[in-house]
């Protein structure tokens, strides 16, 4: 089909993008297999680089890509997503794909490696030449589409750059619906908004306190390192808003802990203190039903059939039956490795909100070191692949902290700026083409009254290293803070 005109976005009404050509192809490679592919191809100005990007949620729509794209045309790239090969599914409904499991494993496993390779031989036929280059984004299923290129597909891309990404899918599914689980066990066991933000406020209060954050700022610092129980608020006397009732107490220590045995051992990770806020994709979201069934609860009904009632889900009965069943179709991002990648030159980027409630942070750094182990530590990992925990942030945005750093997403503001200073797919793109390699990346937070006013600067640290106040000036500018090894003062 015919361009855009020159310099209007992809509706027609925003001056800022190229005129491109769009092509959408169906790769049905197999029975069962029917993988969408969109690719947007400059008229003008190509770079020679191929851009490949993820989607979210269960997938099926190829509008899950589009901010990604519209971020790597703005930069002259080739530019493709796919819909993972899940449609009709939509990213929050995954029951059209009960009985299908030929596009299971295409989710969770090969839809990235079909878009890149059939968006590479559109892009050279389409230019006479092959891309010179090719870098890679996602966030969430994105991010796990992600690391599923680097681990078994690592001739694809020179660089990869993800974000909160699903690692084990099936424990990921079953964390939800842990909290869902909880949330509804009686009628007074649901947290309201009220009841969150009183929650929140307590947490941050009390990670300050043990030193894990700054007094003003709206967020923790290291949630990792806080201890926080939700007793404190237990209620008095009567049951009011400024309190939590035993009920109430026990829903948040569920989401806290995260799944565990009958026994109290822990099976999967939690939320972090300070995740508690009502936001979109937060501890609200979490309670809520869609299409009357617990959040992704679809997952489950692939394993026991669409009448699957998540009020009899025993998790010691029931997760090892959902393991044996999808763990080797769509957890592949927890086994591998990244030596092959790294071996061509290959550079990873990481990073993941630490109040993120769709994507445990925990399983982004437990990631990051078991690759650290395979590589002999975490310096030569760092080599090759880096990891950036942005505190306050949810998943993939939004939140109390600093979260606009990453040209790539729809949900944050963009970055004040696309220096690799200042947004971390520039950051990976001068590392990739033989640049430095980020130690810290700074994140902006603007107020949300003036989009265009910066609220508050902060670095995020590349791992271990943890972004420490210097104990004079702002606190909401950047420059007074620095990247330090843990335990350093």
């Amino acid at each position: 089909m015919p361009g855009k005109a020159a310099e209007t976005s992809i509706a027609g009404d925003t001056a800022g993008y190229r005129s491109f050509c769009r092509v959408v192809a169906h790769v049905r490679s197999a029975p069962g297999s029917d993988i969408g592919v969109e690719i947007w191809l400059p008229l003008e100005g190509w770079a020679g680089v191929f851009h490949g990007n993820g989607n979210g949620g269960f997938a099926g729509i190829l509008a899950g890509g589009y901010s990604g794209m519209a971020d790597g045309l703005r930069r002259g790239f080739a530019t493709a997503t796919t819909d993972a090969g899940t449609a009709p599914a939509t990213p929050l409904e995954g029951d059209a794909l009960i009985g299908q499991d030929r596009k299971w494993r295409d989710w969770g496993r090969l839809s990235t490696h079909v878009m890149t390779t059939t968006g590479k031989a559109i892009t050279n036929a389409f230019y006479g030449q092959a891309a010179k280059r090719s870098y890679y984004t996602g966030c969430s299923t994105g991010g796990q589409q992600g690391l599923i290129e680097a681990l078994y597909y690592p001739e694809d891309y020179d660089g990869i750059l993800v974000g909160a990404p699903v690692m084990n899918r099936t424990w990921g599914h079953a964390a939800v619906l842990w909290d869902y689980a909880a949330a509804h066990r009686t009628p007074g066991s649901l947290l309201s908004d009220t009841k969150l933000r009183l929650l929140n406020k307590a947490a941050v209060a009390t990670c300050w306190k043990q030193g894990h954050g700054l007094a003003g700022d709206r967020f923790v610092s290291d949630p990792m390192s806080c201890t926080f129980d939700p007793a404190v608020l237990a209620c008095k006397g009567g049951a009011s808003d400024a309190c939590l009732t035993p009920a109430e107490v026990e829903t948040a220590r569920a989401f806290y802990s995260g799944p565990r045995t009958a026994e109290g051992k822990t099976s999967y990770f939690g939320w972090l203190p300070g995740s508690e806020m009502p936001d979109t994709f937060g501890w609200a979201f979490l309670q809520k039903p869609i299409n009357e069934q617990p959040p992704f609860g679809a997952l489950f009904k692939w394993v026991f059939g669409a009448d699957w009632d998540w009020k009899s889900f025993d998790f010691d009965r029931d997760m090892p039956l959902v393991d044996r069943r999808l763990d080797a179709i769509v957890n592949d991002a927890t086994r591998g490795s990244l030596k092959a990648f790294a071996a061509r030159g290959g550079k990873l980027i990481v990073y993941h909100g630490l109040a993120d409630t769709l994507v445990a942070p925990g399983q982004s750094v437990a990631f990051y070191e078991r690759h650290a182990k395979d590589f002999g530590g975490v310096d030569k990992l760092a080599n090759n692949a880096r990891l950036f925990l942005a505190p306050g942030m949810m998943h993939c945005g939004g939140g109390a902290g600093p979260d606009a750093f990453n040209g790539t997403l729809g949900i944050p503001p963009q970055p004040p700026g696309y220096d690799a200073g200042h947004d971390i797919f520039s950051a990976l793109i001068d590392w990739a083409d033989g640049g430095k390699a980020p130690e810290s990346i700074i994140a902006t937070k603007f107020a949300s009254d003036d989009a265009g006013k910066v609220e508050m600067q902060r670095p995020l640290c590349s791992y271990p290293k943890k972004a420490v106040y210097r104990g004079w000036g702002s606190t909401t500018s950047a420059r007074n803070f620095s990247c330090a090894a843990p335990g350093a003062r």
